[in-house]
């Protein structure tokens, strides 16, 4: 196999759009959302409007980190929940 020059046509330009994740208020969309649903839940469901605050401060503040640490990190934490473990004893 040589490295010599590609063929015209074979780099072509890609806009950041596409390869960025799509954040709501610093977080991943999925992430929000779940994390939104479970404090909404928290407070009128079970009536405990204070839980359901705190619940979301820590969450968002946690995720808002970890979004910043690593923008794929919860790409990766979603696949390696997917996979079994394969070393259980």
């Amino acid at each position: 196999m040589s490295a010599g020059p590609r063929p015209e046509g074979y780099d072509l330009p890609v806009a950041q759009a596409l390869a960025t994740p799509v954040l709501l208020g610093g977080l991943p969309r999925d992430y929000a959302v779940l994390m939104g649903t479970i404090a909404l839940m928290l407070g009128l469901a079970l009536r405990l409007p204070w839980l359901g605050l705190i619940w979301w401060a820590l969450a968002h503040g946690l995720g808002v980190w970890a979004a910043r640490s690593d923008p794929q990190v919860f790409d990766v934490a979603r696949r390696h929940l997917a996979r079994p473990g394969h070393l259980d004893a």
